[in-house]
């Protein structure tokens, strides 16, 4: 009686693991439970700071889902970072249509067109490669620290190798001895 319940568990053991191990899906590594009550940070975005325009006629004409003068606009935000007109982003529908300045500053070292493609082969590979362990899958353990290590940056070696080369780093924290 006891061998067979012993049995039982072995077998049960063995189809449960045989299960985890032939899943035929995209790998993650980074397993967070969506099924918390919790909010979610990245889906809350700044407003700009309201000002007071020069004249009430520059106001946009409210409409019922159109936008306002303080709703984030990340795309006119880069393109004045990297020096672009950003009034050009809403006229013409985006930085690269009416900014050739811009448009040449990005494109000087050249460009590949299937560039996301690639890189997002490139990285499901790795990550199949790197998916963890029978018992890290089978558990749903977080291993994407231990699977991206390699590329990690270890923040004091490049904050003395910068000071080394004689850069100014004011904001960069002493190291902790």
């Amino acid at each position: 009686m006891q061998s067979a319940t012993g049995r039982n568990m072995i077998a049960c053991a063995l189809v449960a693991l045989t299960l985890a191990a032939c899943g035929d899906r995209d790998p993650e590594l980074m397993n967070i439970n969506r099924s918390q009550r919790t909010p979610d940070e990245f889906a809350i975005l700044p407003n700009k700071p309201i000002q007071q325009p020069e004249t009430y006629a520059a106001l946009p004409t409210p409409t019922p889902g159109g936008g306002n003068l303080v709703d984030p606009t990340p795309d006119a935000d880069a393109v004045a970072a990297l020096g672009g007109d950003p009034r050009r982003v809403a006229r013409n529908g985006g930085p690269l249509v009416g900014d050739p300045g811009l448009l040449n500053h990005s494109l000087r070292y050249g460009r590949r067109d299937a560039i996301r493609a690639e890189l997002a082969a490139a990285d499901l590979e790795y990550r199949r490669k790197n998916d963890g362990r029978l018992l890290e899958r089978l558990f749903n353990l977080t291993i994407y620290y231990k699977a991206y290590e390699p590329y990690a940056l270890d923040q004091h070696a490049e904050l003395e190798r910068w000071r080394r080369a004689g850069a100014r780093t004011p904001a960069a924290p002493p190291q902790v001895e």
